[in-house]
């Protein structure tokens, strides 16, 4: 049974990719290899995702109370060595982010590809591998154009 998927996300014009493999479970109603769900529910599942962890994220480091070696190399390489990140306290609304990320492909403002074809409709269904790969591409404007 299928039970996540590989992302990846890449920014036009950069060599490195912003992020690699990262892994993101399917929702449960999503069968074995070949299954299909639409592009749109796919991009939400990741988008509800990314918010949880990231809500996940900043209670870890609100608890945090020691840094780790890690911790203070890195703050002495930005030259600032603090307890904790001053956005703690961040709110998140996961419904306005899977809409904010539903009109910017809308908008044209990322590209998304499946297994490296690229997907163009919202509502086409996808269908997904064992070994499936979904890459973002966010596009950037050109200054002054």
């Amino acid at each position: 049974m299928l039970s996540a998927i590989k992302v990846d996300g890449k920014v036009l014009g950069r060599r490195r990719p912003v992020f690699t493999d990262w892994p993101v479970p399917l929702p449960k109603n999503t069968g074995g290899e070949g299954s299909s769900l639409t592009l749109r529910d796919l991009i939400i599942c990741v988008v509800r995702h990314e918010a949880g962890a990231f809500k996940d994220r900043q209670e870890t480091r609100r608890l945090q109370k020691i840094l780790s070696p890690a911790d203070i190399r890195q703050g002495l390489d930005q030259g600032k060595v603090t307890m904790s990140d001053s956005a703690l306290d961040q709110p998140i609304d996961i419904e306005a982010a899977v809409e904010i990320a539903l009109m910017g492909f809308i908008d044209g403002l990322y590209y998304v590809f499946l297994d490296d074809v690229q997907q163009e409709n919202l509502d086409e269904r996808v269908y997904l591998k064992p070994n499936s790969r979904l890459t973002f591409l966010r596009l950037v404007a050109l200054a002054g154009g």
